[in-house]
Order: structure tokens, then sequence, then C-alpha cells
């Protein structure tokens, strides 16, 4: 029984040792921005543009014409969006995945 317990409390020890490592390892998981949008926008939103509502591109003027001012704005905006914009949940796009997007419209679109 002795051997039992120190066994299982080894192995336990280890688990919790490991765990954290595993969590790191996947939260330091970098995710390609460019590629989510591709995957997510650039059907609708070729070149930052915009091939249902034209008049509302992804350039920083359009966008702040628009009341979209930030990356926050953006996720917001996937989250919500007006008719015509296809509707991202986080279970569509998760968090990270949405602010990544986010980021690179804002620094790729002028």
């Amino acid at each position: 029984m002795k051997k039992f317990v120190v066994v299982s409390v080894s192995v336990l020890s280890l688990a919790v040792m490991a765990a954290p490592g595993f969590c790191a390892a996947k939260k330091a998981e970098k995710i390609d921005a460019k590629a989510k949008f591709d995957q997510h926008c650039v059907a609708c939103h070729p070149n930052g543009g915009n091939i249902i509502r034209p008049d509302k591109t992804l350039s920083k003027k359009s966008l702040a014409a628009h009341g979209v001012k930030s990356e926050k704005d953006i996720v917001a905006k996937m989250r919500n969006p007006g008719p015509g914009m296809t509707k991202f949940d986080a279970k569509a796009v998760p968090d990270a995945e949405a602010n990544a997007i986010a980021k690179y419209i804002m620094a790729t679109f002028k």
C-alpha cells in the first residue's frame, strides 16, 4: 500500500508540474493574422475593399467615418455587424484570432 501511495504522489506531482508547460506552449502559439484574415474576411474585403458595401472599406478613414476607430471596435463589429456582413461569434473566430485580425487590419489598410 505504501508503494502505491508513493507512486501515486509521484505521478500526480509530475502531472502538476507538466501541465503549465503544456498550457504555456498553447498560449505562446503565434497566430498568423494575415492567414486568418484571408480565411474569414478576404472574400468580402479583398485588398481592404468591400464587395457588398463599397463605401465601407477597411481604410482607417472609412472605418473612422463609420465609428470604428480601434482594434476593439473592429472586434465588436465582427461580433455584431450590420446588415450584409457575416456575424463572427467567438465560436467561429476565437477572441485571440479576432484580436489578431483587428490588429492586422489597423496595420495594413491605411
